[in-house]
């Protein structure tokens, strides 16, 4: 009996022994989960830099428990889940849910009857096996004593939710036929697979691809060595503090992006439950979001929009047209709005017929899916190429990063066009040989306009200046008839006078100065300058010229001529020394 009630007790000690222990290491903030060391409901691993938290969460509006990743750096104002292990299984009662770690390297997760709610797999086996939460987000699967990424049992950036974190690598490893893509919540409270995706699609030439179901919504182009083709203009302009790479061989066709230089800041690419793109940025001031780009940007982006051979361009209206040398399928339709059935050269291509290419710039490549490519090839090899095989119908620079280099050749329609002006590039489409003939036509007839263009308003400058000039003249003559009067020139004036010096200058009345002159003949002249402010017309300086020039009295000076040119209108007298000319043009008293 004494020996029953103490093993009682003895087991008691242990169970609470045991307890003690638990609490004491769960209390203890650490990033991994070992086989010894398992986290039920209200306890958490982080991350050794602090920026990670993995735990159980239930969303916003929702009762289910999952386990998954968040930050925790900036859990005291928003809870940001990255990551969510069990999407498809919720829990609603977690009072003896364990995650754990199984020999020989299997994270899982057990319910209260200890069976598998989720886990991972493995295709080997480790001594001493590991759950770490990375300060990258990532949480693996790997050997106590092995830090070698190539050596990770499993980790979860290969099996990514909605959130794609820098330094994840997105896209499909032909060797093994792992495809790493973004999969969207099913609603902002159900963390479950929903039916919008973001993957590569390495079919012809990778690109990036969200689709609903099987239907492509959008795409950002082909990589062209420096970018995306279509890359938003954000992306673009924030170079500075993202890094991205694309890894295409026999292996895999993959994306990373990196940030630089910028440790401190935190960046994440979502696909939402309504199939939108948003990279997000934290604001440390605001303690906030904010959304650094949004794909689709605007309804140029919905792919396809304006068909076959149609390119949407944001910035005209209607948005959709055909690409020049192309004409609508259907112009009733295209008429109203609807562009889906697209556009078709204006002159059917003929393989029997002579081709051409016609060079189109500052747009999107079109879509890949039906393309060829050769990382060597030049541009010149890649058009003989195309011209040789009927089925193609264009071919562009596969990398310009350093120059053009590579080929990229499409077979079929082309499609999910639009114009980028600046940041698009360049291709080359094959057109029937007649349309070359019909550009070269239009450029001469556009030259030969411009030519006739220029000497008809030659002409008619020189007709102007022609008339100007004759009305100047005939001008200059009916004041001569008029005034019966020789015209001094303004320079003989000019140089009479030292420049109309102020030593000169004789007198001052309303109509302007008077001035003391010598012609070149060396005789004296007195000359009376029309003051600019002076409100005394053509016509009544003309008066007073006739007037004087026919009254003649032995009292008054012998006007001798006058001088008009531009705002100048001048008399010329005879000089009397004796003040009689002082006598007549300011009324003196003698």
């Amino acid at each position: 009996m004494a020996s029953s009630m103490e093993a009682n007790f003895f087991m008691l000690f242990l169970m609470l022994f045991c307890s003690c222990i638990h609490n004491i290491i769960s209390t203890t903030t650490t990033d991994l989960i070992s086989t010894n060391q398992f986290i039920i409901d209200g306890e958490t691993i982080v991350s050794s830099g602090g920026t990670f938290e993995l735990g159980f969460f239930n969303p916003s509006g929702s009762s289910n428990r999952y386990i998954g990743i968040w930050y925790k750096q900036i859990l005291p104002h928003i809870q940001t889940v990255v990551w969510v292990a069990n999407r498809e299984k919720p829990l609603t009662n977690t009072s003896s849910v364990q995650l754990k770690v199984t020999k020989p390297g299997i994270l899982a997760l057990f319910n209260d009857k200890n069976e598998t709610i989720w886990f991972t797999n493995t295709s080997r086996s480790v001594q001493n096996p590991v759950a770490v939460l990375l300060d990258s987000g990532n949480l693996v699967v790997k050997d106590a004593n092995d830090n070698n990424p190539a050596d990770f049992l499993w980790q979860s950036f290969n099996f990514p939710t909605d959130t794609h974190l820098p330094d994840m690598k997105l896209g499909k490893n032909f060797k093994t036929g792992h495809e790493v893509y973004l999969s969207a919540w099913k609603s902002d409270n159900d963390p479950a697979p929903g039916e919008f995706t973001r993957n590569i699609d390495p079919t012809g030439y990778p690109q990036v691809l969200s689709k609903s179901g099987t239907d492509v919504l959008n795409r950002i182009g082909p990589w062209n060595g420096l970018r995306w083709s279509g890359a938003p203009i954000p992306l673009l302009t924030q170079s500075r503090l993202y890094a991205f790479q694309f890894i295409f061989n026999e292996e895999e066709a993959s994306y990373i992006f990196s940030l630089t230089n910028y440790s401190s800041v935190l960046s994440r690419i979502v696909i939402t439950s309504n199939g939108d793109i948003q990279r997000f940025m934290w604001v440390e001031q605001t303690k906030k979001w904010r959304t650094h780009y949004k794909l689709p940007a605007d309804n140029c982006d919905t792919y396809s929009l304006c068909g076959e051979h149609g390119s949407c361009d944001i910035d005209t209206q209607p948005i959709c047209g055909c690409l020049e040398k192309f004409v609508p399928k259907y112009p009733q339709q295209w008429e109203k709005g609807d562009w889906t059935t697209g556009c078709v050269r204006r002159i059917p291509l003929d393989c029997n017929r002579e081709h051409v290419f016609i060079k189109y710039s500052g747009i999107k490549l079109p879509d890949t899916k039906h393309s060829q490519y050769n990382k060597t090839m030049t541009l010149e090899g890649c058009r003989q190429v195309c011209s040789t095989d009927c089925s193609c119908t264009a071919y562009s620079s596969l990398d310009i990063s350093n120059g053009d280099k590579g080929c990229l050749l499409w077979f079929g329609e082309l499609v999910d066009i639009r114009k980028l002006s600046e940041r698009g590039q360049d291709i080359f489409i094959k057109m029937d040989s007649l349309e070359e003939e019909s550009e070269a036509g239009s450029k001469r007839k556009k030259a030969t306009i411009l030519a006739v263009s220029f000497s008809l308003l030659m002409a008619t400058i020189l007709l102007i200046l022609i008339l100007v000039w004759y009305k100047r003249k005939k001008k200059k003559l009916k004041l001569r008839e008029d005034f019966e009067l020789p015209l001094f020139p303004l320079s003989t004036i000019t140089r009479a006078t030292n420049n109309f010096s102020v030593n000169n200058k004789i007198g001052e009345g309303g109509f302007g100065p008077v001035y003391k002159g010598v012609l070149e003949e060396g005789e004296e002249i007195a000359v009376k300058r029309l003051s600019r402010t002076s409100m005394q017309g053509i016509d009544e300086y003309k008066n007073e010229v006739i007037y004087i020039a026919k009254l003649q009295h032995r009292n008054l000076v012998r006007l001798l001529g006058c001088c008009i040119q531009g705002e100048e209108k001048m008399l010329i007298y005879e000089y009397m020394p004796n003040n009689s000319l002082d006598s007549y043009i300011f009324g003196l008293d003698s």
